[in-house]
């Protein structure tokens, strides 16, 4: 004997497809920090910039903007759900974090740079939180530069 095959009846099936479309918009952690999933190259760092919420953004634009303009053929990742900048060979020289009232811009060897940036007291990482007033674009671009020239981050050592 044959088998019959069972399908679901066309008005169940339209039933399932309907409502609200999906949204494709990431999912915003604690402070409004995107979840990204892991992955290596622009599109991934894009699509976090592109989901920071309110004024985070154009900060995440403009910051993006300044390190490849400062660091041409920039490495790009999104890891632990921030944006990661490297130099190939090197290792990463900084990283995003998007916070509630700031965003986190995290320098590996910040403490070996000039000025040092403001934030951190660990033994080489330094950060500067950018507020919505803005940052000092000058003076980022001196440490982008800066930090992309010295040995960066490799994964499995400490930050």
């Amino acid at each position: 004997m044959g088998k019959t095959k069972m399908t679901t009846p066309p008005s169940k099936r339209a039933a399932r497809t309907k409502g609200p479309p999906r949204s494709t918009k990431p999912a915003l952690l604690t402070g409004g920090n995107p979840q990204i999933a892991k992955a290596d190259g622009d599109t991934p760092v894009q699509a976090y910039i592109a989901a920071m919420p309110g004024w985070k953004s154009d900060v995440g634009r403009r910051l993006d903007a300044i390190i490849a303009r400062a660091v041409p053929g920039v490495r790009k990742a999104v890891k632990w759900n921030s944006p990661f900048y490297g130099v190939e060979g090197q290792g990463w020289f900084l990283s995003l974090h998007t916070f509630t009232r700031y965003v986190k811009v995290t320098f590996f060897q910040g403490a070996l740079m000039r000025p040092v940036p403001p934030g951190g007291t660990a033994k080489d990482a330094r950060w500067i939180d950018i507020h919505e007033d803005g940052f000092n674009e000058a003076q980022m671009t001196t440490w982008v530069r800066q930090a992309a020239a010295l040995p960066g981050w490799k994964l499995g050592s400490t930050p």
